[in-house]
């Protein structure tokens, strides 16, 4: 089974291409940096690297998505398959590559939050509840008194 699951940072916005043809679909491709758990690896250089540089591509409406509302900063959540695969550069050297297909894409964080680290949504608007009128701190509502019980929709 090739599945992988992934919750990072956006490193910059998408870019995002349009195929040709018929039917063009969107492409994007993002890059998440993913903190890595446990103790922290130490390269031989003496750096530390602390999070992972995973490309991500996104096909169609979840490419669209990303266009309008994926912006650097942003921490998101994706699932998909990874892919690999390989080309000659044009200095003749044979170049790996490694990349997660997004079969699914959210926002890992709520908008609130993500604005106060200075990465906001951008024109994303969330369809928002509005809080009831005459809630009280326990989640019920307050019936005014005088309201007899016969009147309640239960028993």
């Amino acid at each position: 089974m090739n599945r992988v699951i992934l919750m990072g940072r956006l490193t910059r916005d998408p870019e995002v291409r349009y195929s040709q043809g018929e039917r063009s679909i969107a492409i994007a491709r993002y890059t998440l940096a993913v903190d890595r758990r446990g103790r922290r690896n130490q390269n031989p250089d003496g750096d530390q690297q602390t999070a992972d540089f995973i490309t991500c591509v996104a096909f169609d409406r979840a490419g669209e998505f990303a266009e309008k509302y994926f912006r650097q900063g942003m921490r998101v959540l994706v699932s998909g398959r990874i892919q690999t695969g390989s080309y000659t550069n044009r200095e003749g050297q044979k170049v790996y590559t490694t990349e997660v297909i997004v079969d699914d894409q959210e926002f890992a964080d709520s908008k609130n939050s993500s604005a106060s680290d200075g990465a906001g949504y951008g024109s994303y608007q969330p369809a928002s509840r509005p809080a009831p009128s005459a809630a009280i701190g326990d989640g019920f509502m307050n019936i005014p008194d005088g309201v007899e019980d016969e009147g309640l929709p239960f028993n």
